[in-house]
């Protein structure tokens, strides 16, 4: 999606006798939010699993879903909402594991600002990046409130969120992630509010996913892959900062203050049961999508997602 940009762009996987090979496209540079692949990698759990994993960082955020349904890459990074809509347009995708298990997105304002409940937004202006569901998920919180969306007036900021309200372009911004740009005003010594879409008339929804193309994914391997990023999660959840020091060895780009509170914020974020389905998540959202004019009628959980730890 956005965030940050560092200069790592590929990690490889150090071979070993009979692992078999696997390429996963990350949905952005490599940054926090990936923690569990990369110190699956640098702790030897893939390679424990018999996997010899490319991890490749995408020239276009919108690349990897598409790579993978075209048989192109065996698993890309995701999110929840834009799975939904893929598969509401035919493309043959499914969701087979979770690495970030909550919403990120949250609905961003200064703390000492004007903005301080979501009914305070009636008359001003309202930044974001990506039309669609953004703009669903907006206003759904704003309906929480007794607002619609033709009471606030949108304004297209692209990518630059937390700069557009820092300098008072506009009083709020959806899309800002609050593990990072909540991190990055306070590094500017400015306090950030987050609205939080679940609290606020939101279904719940993963963040970030693992998707795959049905009719061509190896179960087996898949499997192998999930568990050795959930033994990557236990360590980070057992040693945060040790995990984090092995993390931000693999880049010179992420050793930072902003990478390392970001660090700290997504720890409690990662899905403990990465191959895990909640059923209940995925038919409440896609029904959401559905009320919300998104996509034409809703599909059953077993088009949505796969749970690879289950028997078929």
């Amino acid at each position: 999606m956005k965030h940050l940009i560092f200069g790592a762009a590929m990690l490889l996987a150090t071979p070993a006798l009979a692992q078999d090979k696997m390429t996963v496209l990350l949905d952005w540079f490599v940054n926090p939010d990936h923690g569990p692949i990369i110190v699956a990698q640098e702790k030897g759990f893939f390679a424990d699993q018999g996997l010899d994993v490319t991890i490749v960082a995408p020239a276009d955020p919108s690349d990897p879903p598409k790579l993978v349904a075209a048989g192109q890459a065996d698993l890309a990074i995701s999110y929840q909402p834009h799975l939904h809509l893929a598969i509401a347009e035919g493309l043959p995708l499914v969701r087979v594991g979770t690495l970030v298990a909550t919403p990120l997105n949250c609905l961003l304002t200064l703390k000492d600002g004007q903005v301080q409940r979501i009914a305070d937004l009636k008359g001003r202006k309202v930044g974001f990046s990506v039309a669609g569901v953004e703009q669903a998920l907006l206003g759904a919180m704003l309906g929480k409130h007794g607002l619609t969306m033709s009471d606030i007036e949108l304004v297209n900021v692209n990518w630059s969120l937390s700069p557009s309200l820092m300098s008072g372009q506009v009083d709020a911004v959806l899309g800002a992630f609050r593990n990072f740009e909540l991190n990055q005003m306070k590094i500017e010594g400015i306090e950030g509010r987050c609205f939080y879409p679940e609290e606020e008339g939101v279904p719940t929804y993963d963040e970030l996913i693992y998707v795959a193309n049905p009719d061509r994914m190896d179960r087996d391997m898949l499997g192998r892959f999930l568990r050795a990023t959930e033994l990557a999660t236990q360590y980070i959840v057992n040693h945060p900062q040790q995990s984090w020091e092995v993390f931000s060895a693999t880049s010179p780009e992420l050793q930072d203050d902003l990478n390392e509170m970001a660090w700290a914020d997504t720890i409690p974020r990662f899905a403990l049961r990465p191959a895990a389905l909640d059923i209940g998540r995925y038919a409440g959202f896609e029904a959401f999508l559905a009320q919300a004019g998104l996509i034409e009628g809703t599909r059953p959980v077993t088009q949505l997602g796969v749970d690879l730890g289950s028997p078929e």
